[in-house]
């Protein structure tokens, strides 16, 4: 299977860049990972609900351009499906099952995403009704995602 991350925003820090490098390692034993880092736009500290509608716009603009129409869009969003380990293990089995090997998720920037990627999604998942920051979130998304593969395989690692 095919796996890649659409992200908007870099990762400066060291200690995230390490992990997202270490469950990429992890990763290449069950999938082929691809990270596409996407710029995010510069919010102003007092932008008003127009600008930051236009800033999600231009950004899901870039995150559409990425995304292949093979691919099957699993958009990360708050108003998604809250589901278990054991539940998103089953999900990208099933996936693979039925032929879908393009799987795309997809993680916006600190406003969020725009509506036309969450229309572009063909699911919509939620990891928590808490705010995460997009760099940390990204470590958690490919952590969940070698957890997935490990119950899948009935591998040691998931308790």
């Amino acid at each position: 299977m095919n796996i890649t991350l659409i992200t908007v925003g870099k990762i400066k820090e060291k200690y995230l860049k390490d992990a997202i490098d270490e469950y990429s390692k992890r990763l290449k034993r069950y999938c082929k990972l691809d990270i596409i880092e996407l710029a995010d736009e510069k919010t102003p500290d007092n932008a008003s609900e127009k600008e930051e509608l236009q800033i999600k716009e231009k950004e899901g603009q870039l995150i559409l351009k990425s995304i292949k129409e093979n691919m099957y869009v699993i958009a990360l969003d708050l108003k998604g499906n809250m589901i278990s380990s054991e539940d998103f293990s089953n999900l990208i089995g099933d996936l693979g099952v039925k032929g879908e090997s393009q799987l795309c998720f997809v993680i916006g920037g600190s406003l969020g995403l725009s509506k036309d990627v969450i229309q572009r999604a063909n699911y919509k998942l939620c990891f928590s009704k808490m705010t995460f920051p997009h760099q940390l979130f990204r470590v958690m998304l490919l952590e969940q995602i070698y957890r997935a593969y490990r119950i899948m395989k009935g591998e040691p690692y998931h308790k």
